[in-house]
């Protein structure tokens, strides 16, 4: 009987504040629901918490079985510290984070890519600056009430306690509108124009202990997935073990699988150096195996956009990312897409979901299936549309 093929993958989640314990329930539905529509088996079960948040699965295809441990590379506690910020606080940052793109240009330059994704990072401000300006309407009928009746004296503080309270209370359905979670997000890349901050550097120092260790494991294939943010996360997490000489040559296959990016967020900014040397350095490496997918269709990332070509950095030796498209309107039925039109948030996360017209792209069969990332992929060519013209900043080669 031939062995299942072994992988351990470790998932790098985008700017979540959310325990990692939703992406075990969400494999956990969405892989027995691809399962019964693509015809095989996953199994999960729980796996000993020895280091990291985690599970294993076991997949049993046509083509025969895979055996997966997964683990999630946490950073929601990065992100919430990052949004502790109140009310004045994220409107200071609204204005901090509009002048870091606008100043520098990088709000120019992302316009000549995807216009979704922009108008995703203009929402938040869009709709504060709303929220602002009805707080202020609101302030100023009370204070005209509050001063007809006792003056200026009570009319200034009764405006003031109803300036306060209307912006309280859009604040209290954000989790239904999301403008303050999206202005955290962006303001989080901004801040440092691009950099990455001392507490995510040192992230990034413990998630390449965890790499190299997995890649001494007696495993057929290293899978790092990165999805939104995370993408850029996990293309720097790559770079910095391989410079690092911590690839074994007879070691197993690395591969690397980017979902949903949103790279020229970062990468545009003018202090993204690191980040861009990263792209040009690992768009040459022969030791790994890197997908991109995206889609047209999900508004809250760069779809079909090459990260390393768009930002700049291709060089004449570059041989990654291979970008193909998840194509929602081929792998979704049409009632699939109007059930989920208009739910930004759930189609940027459709890559971690199950498809009813399932096509190339199947993330339970590439994590728990037989065949590694290259196996499954290699022949495969780029997507019709992939954008490649430049449009970052570029770096000194």
């Amino acid at each position: 009987m031939t062995r299942p093929f072994r992988r351990q993958i470790l998932y790098i989640p985008g700017f979540d504040p959310i325990p990692p314990r939703r992406y075990r329930e969400l494999y956990r539905r969405e892989a027995a629901r691809q399962a019964r529509i693509s015809g095989y088996r996953i199994q999960m079960t729980s796996r000993p918490r020895t280091v990291g948040f985690g599970w294993r699965s076991h997949g049993a295809f046509a083509d025969g079985t895979g055996d997966a441990v997964f683990e999630v590379l946490v950073w929601d506690d990065l992100v919430q510290n990052s949004m502790q910020r109140g009310i004045a606080g994220t409107y200071l940052q609204l204005v901090t984070t509009a002048w870091a793109y606008i100043g520098s240009g990088a709000l120019f330059r992302l316009m000549r890519l995807r216009r979704g994704p922009v108008l995703a990072a203009l929402y938040p401000i869009a709709v504060l600056l709303v929220q602002a300006i009805i707080a202020l309407l609101a302030a100023s009928a009370a204070a005209w009430l509050g001063s007809g009746v006792a003056g200026w004296w009570l009319g200034l503080p009764v405006g003031l306690a109803v300036m306060c309270a209307v912006l309280a209370g859009f604040r209290r359905i954000d989790n239904r509108i999301f403008a303050y979670y999206l202005m955290h997000d962006y303001a989080f890349t901004a801040r440092h124009r691009g950099a990455y901050p001392d507490a995510l550097e040192t992230r990034l120092n413990q998630f390449a202990d965890r790499l190299a260790k997995a890649l001494a494991e007696d495993v057929d294939e290293v899978l790092v997935v990165g999805h939104s943010s995370g993408a850029y996360l996990a293309i720097s997490l790559l770079a910095d073990v391989i410079r690092a000489g911590r690839l074994r040559p007879d070691g197993p296959a690395l591969s690397l699988l980017t979902l949903g990016h949103v790279v020229p967020m970062a990468s545009f900014l003018p202090r993204a150096d690191r980040l861009r040397a990263d792209l040009a350095f690992l768009s040459e490496r022969p030791e790994i195996f890197w997908l991109d997918v995206s889609a047209p269709g999900d508004a809250c990332c760069f779809g079909l956009c090459d990260p390393v070509a768009v930002t700049g950095v291709a060089g004449p030796a570059q041989r990654w990312p291979l970008v193909m498209s998840a194509a929602f309107t081929q792998t979704l039925s049409p009632e699939a897409q109007k059930k989920l039109k208009w739910r930004w948030f759930r189609l940027h996360f459709q890559y971690l979901c199950a498809f009813d017209r399932p096509g190339d792209y199947d993330y339970f069969a590439i994590t728990s299936g037989p065949l590694s990332l290259a196996q499954r992929f290699a022949h495969r060519s780029h997507s019709p549309g992939r954008i490649t013209r430049p449009a970052g900043r570029g770096v000194a080669r």
